[in-house]
């Protein structure tokens, strides 16, 4: 009989996250934190002496939810933070790559996602209507980071990513940093909207 192939991640607080059956009980922020950290958007394509990390984006996504709904809940300003959350396990594939694989992705994306919302309080499913708000403000982060550190021009920017209102990008620069600096900022702003919540 073959050996059953494992399933599940050690993580740096000892969890061990079963892959295909993730439960809240195995969800730390500061797992999360650290391993969104080391991951790299663009497939590490950016200008500059350090990754542009997801958690960097995940911070920059919550501000643009944040400024185009001011009067949103808390819970979804959460929600925005942790919209991708469960890369800290699977990694950040860019579109093209996750349009290869197929609907296996999606569907180990949606039982981590599940499973890191309901250990924050959230809905395993968010609302469409949330979940569009955080797709506009995920799309116009993407369209800062591409003009701003991935090389690509505005034209390019506006044909991939729609075009921004400016006002809801006024003074916003990104700036790359060390992954331990990140790191904090993403724990302390989780802890400040858990508190809030």
């Amino acid at each position: 009989m073959p050996k059953q192939p494992r399933a599940w991640q050690r993580m740096l607080s000892g969890r061990r996250l079963d892959l295909l059956d993730p439960t809240p009980m195995d969800i730390e922020i500061e797992d999360i934190a650290h391993g969104l950290a080391f991951v790299a958007r663009w497939n590490g394509q950016t200008f500059g002496d350090f990754p542009y990390s997801v958690a960097e984006h995940s911070l920059l996504v919550e501000e643009l939810f944040t400024r185009m709904n001011p009067k949103a809940p808390v819970k979804w300003r959460m929600a925005a933070l942790l919209h991708d959350a469960p890369e800290y396990v699977i990694g950040d594939m860019i579109s093209p790559v996750k349009s290869a694989v197929g609907p296996a992705y999606s569907e180990l994306d949606d039982r981590l996602t599940a499973a890191i919302h309901i250990k924050f309080g959230l809905p395993a499913k968010l609302p469409e209507t949330i979940k569009k708000a955080i797709k506009k403000a995920d799309r116009i982060s993407a369209w800062l980071e591409a003009t701003q550190i991935a090389g690509f021009t505005v034209e390019e920017s506006n044909k991939f990513f729609g075009t921004p209102d400016p006002n809801q990008i006024a003074g916003m620069s990104i700036t790359l940093r060390p992954p331990a600096d990140v790191r904090r900022d993403f724990t302390a702003r989780h802890k400040a909207l858990l508190k809030e919540i």
